[in-house]
């Protein structure tokens, strides 16, 4: 049975006992001029109180740790996510819709080497496919791997044996993932993926159970739909592995709807911040 996530504001607490973690896509937020060719014909372009609303929400969010997408840049990210509060990373591929985190200037963050075998394009495709931003977040006592991605679109929940459309290409970067989480659950690290799955996953999902053979996991959104835009099924998901399923907080899974009577998904995102809370040993 699916149940409908209430829509709460959640203020934060120290790293020490407690981490917030969220995944949100803002949407083709970009600063690139109207017209450039990395652009699609008729994207809506955000003007200044478009962002200083996206920075407003980012702050009732209130995240430690946020795992974005389809952001083209640290400029711009940081008029969302804005210092000296957040640091701000990026996967640095060289296309608009990048990945990145914003994180609390507390937290010790080492940046592992990024994951660009997600791109399982061949050298010579048109477009390449998003990489996976690799970091470790740590207090001094506990250290948490993360993955930020953004997948491959157009798979939702059709079969694992389908052909057509983007699935295989999806079942390409969930081996790379699941070769991703393999080496963390030998090397002992608590780590968690999180991101735009472009994948309506649930704890049956095959696309999910390819990644559970090997390396168990919890799917943080499972059993839920989200309130996104009147209601949804979940694309963002978040899901915990190694020493850190046991870390998901009860009852934590959150996600931040707008309020804003007339304003649209263009004008904020189409997707909404989905997050939950970790305590830590």
């Amino acid at each position: 049975m699916l149940l409908v996530l209430p829509v709460v504001w959640q203020p934060g607490a120290g790293f020490a006992t407690s981490l917030k973690l969220a995944t949100w896509n803002l949407g083709w937020l970009t600063s690139r001029a109207a017209g450039d060719p990395a652009l699609p014909d008729g994207i809506y372009r955000r003007n200044d109180a478009d962002i200083a609303r996206l920075a407003a929400y980012a702050d009732h969010l209130d995240a430690d740790i946020i795992g974005f997408q389809e952001v083209d840049g640290a400029p711009i990210a940081a008029r969302v996510f804005r210092p000296p509060g957040y640091r701000i990373i990026m996967s640095g591929d060289h296309v608009a819709q990048q990945v990145g985190v914003a994180i609390r200037g507390s937290l010790n963050v080492t940046q592992n080497p990024v994951l660009t075998a997600l791109n399982v394009y061949p050298p010579d495709a048109p477009h390449a496919l998003r990489s996976g931003l690799d970091i470790t977040v740590s207090d001094g006592r506990a250290s948490l791997r993360l993955l930020v991605v953004h997948l491959k679109t157009g798979c939702w929940e059709n079969t694992w044996t389908e052909r057509q459309h983007a699935c295989p290409t999806l079942r390409s970067q969930f081996a790379v993932l699941d070769d991703w989480a393999l080496e963390r659950n030998d090397s002992g690290e608590a780590f968690a993926i999180l991101g735009d799955f472009n994948r309506r996953m649930t704890a049956g999902d095959p696309y999910f159970l390819s990644l559970t053979r090997d390396t168990p996991m919890r799917l943080t959104t499972a059993g839920r739909a989200s309130p996104c835009w009147g209601g949804e099924y979940f694309i963002d998901h978040i899901l915990l592995g190694g020493q850190a399923r046991d870390w998901l907080t009860a009852d934590s899974l959150r996600v931040m709807t707008y309020r804003d009577p007339g304003v649209t998904p263009a004008q904020l995102s189409d997707h909404c911040a989905v997050s939950v809370r970790l305590a830590f040993p």
